[in-house]
């Protein structure tokens, strides 16, 4: 394991140098310099695909550069983090104390994953200082509106819900993706958004990274979500749109390790959703919406909503693992927990259709699934729901099981072994998380998904 202390002292200095964006026929280009002194430079590279959109704002005006600077700042991070150099050094911007507090937030929420993994002892006034050199060339001018949406399409249940939820305004709808994979361009066909309505990005990861990584640098989950974010926003801007709609649900709040704050989903929390709208609007005075249709929903809710839209169960993927070929890997935490939220709503030959077998006969993955149940104090740092929604799952297949008179699968017996119950905590089925971004317009739409699933039980 890499040496946190010996490194910071052998690389003191991170600097963020510049940012270029460069106009092309069919797309835009973003780059950024970054560098970690006595160590290597970085220059990663992400594309906006333009030929299918209606570009109303100029790429590189006084918003634009704004928002890309703020991108680098999100990019950063994930170099920054190798080495973890205790000076965070800005050259080509001005970042104010109050800016820099607010990157450090982030940063030390998001980091704190990494930070656990490999056995960093830190606090959040002394894992880095940022401090700037440039200014801020910004030259303002008007920003032109569409009345257009996007929604990152993740290519998971979730955003497929939300998808599904909008379907009356569908017109007003772009969806966004990052890196796109099967699932994503098919659930926006599903939808009836199509295809030629997404708004697609490329991001790629400097190889001088993967090399560091190799070498035993520091390695570890960032907060990858608050770069979909400024992403999301600088495309926002370019086509004029004024909300950003996500799919992050209630249990993104909760923590991996019982009685810590350390969260694998903490650029999908509420906290930093409503950070970053702070952000947009004080520190960049940028004007667009950014919510989760899905926040006041736990998964379990969610699960159910998503198991009576049949049109997307062929073509909708979690999977991490098997993300580069758009199947289920059937081998991670991941797929065992979307596995088991959806077993309550979806017969054993269906979920078998989609996943390949059934995952609650892989006693190999019983640490996985002992984590997931709550019978251990770790859960899996993975997109997942909370421990209370996944023993409620499990205690509604047992009874499904049972009153089928079927054997239950491996998983499932070691489970009722351990926890001797069965009980059911309907009260899920009647959630409905008050603390949430969404905007009075569009209340209606998570107001609709509730009558429907609070009858579930």
């Amino acid at each position: 394991m890499a040496d946190f202390k010996a490194l910071r002292e052998k690389y003191p200095v991170f600097s963020y140098d510049g940012y270029h964006i460069e106009k092309h026929d069919g797309y835009i280009e973003i780059k950024y310099d970054f560098k970690i002194e006595n160590l290597c430079e970085f220059h990663p590279v992400t594309k906006i695909v333009t030929s299918n959109l209606n570009v109303v704002n100029s790429p590189d005006g006084g918003m634009g550069k704004k928002l890309v600077f703020a991108l680098g700042m999100a990019e950063a991070v994930s170099y920054w983090k190798c080495a973890c150099p205790p000076a965070f050094v800005v050259n080509c911007g001005d970042v104010d104390e109050s800016a820099a507090e607010w990157w450090k937030r982030l940063w030390f929420n998001g980091l704190s994953e990494l930070f656990y993994r490999n056995s960093i002892e830190t606090d959040i006034g002394g894992f880095v200082n940022i401090s700037s050199r440039g200014v801020n060339d910004f030259e303002n001018c008007g920003i032109k509106k569409s009345g257009l949406s996007i929604v990152p399409i993740g290519g998971g249940k979730d955003s497929d819900v939300t998808l599904d939820l909008l379907s009356d305004m569908h017109d007003k709808v772009m969806g966004f993706t990052v890196n796109d994979q099967g699932a994503r361009t098919e659930a926006a066909e599903v939808s009836g958004i199509g295809k030629d309505r997404v708004i697609r990005t490329l991001r790629t990861i400097d190889p001088e990274l993967i090399k560091r990584n190799a070498e035993g640098f520091i390695n570890g989950h960032t907060p990858f979500s608050s770069v979909v974010a400024f992403l999301s926003a600088y495309c926002a801007y370019l086509i004029g749109a004024k909300n950003i709609i996500l799919s992050n649900e209630a249990s993104a709040n909760e923590s991996n390790i019982e009685g810590t704050q350390i969260n694998h989903q903490y650029s999908k929390s509420y906290q930093f959703e409503s950070d970053f709208n702070y952000y947009m609007k004080n520190h960049l005075g940028f004007d667009v919406r950014y919510f989760s249709l899905l926040r006041p929903f736990n998964e379990l809710q969610i699960a159910a909503q998503f198991s009576q839209l049949e049109k997307y169960h062929k073509v909708f993927k979690s999977c991490n693992a098997g993300s580069k070929k758009n199947v289920w890997c059937c081998n991670c935490a991941k797929c065992l927990f979307v596995y088991i939220i959806l077993s309550p709503f979806l017969s054993e030959e269906k979920l078998v259709e989609i996943f390949g077998c059934n995952m609650l006969e892989k006693y190999e993955l019983v640490r996985d699934f002992e984590g997931l149940a709550g019978l251990s104090g770790v859960k899996p740092f993975e997109c997942i729901g909370t421990v209370s929604e996944v023993c409620t799952a499990l205690n509604m297949t047992a009874l499904r099981y049972i009153r089928e008179e079927k054997d239950l699968p491996a998983l499932l017996e070691h489970y009722i072994e351990r926890t001797k119950d069965t009980s059911v905590d309907t009260g899920l089925f009647r959630y409905f998380n008050k603390e949430n971004n969404i905007p009075g317009e569009f209340i209606k739409y998570a107001e609709r998904m509730y009558e429907n699933v609070s009858s579930f039980e």
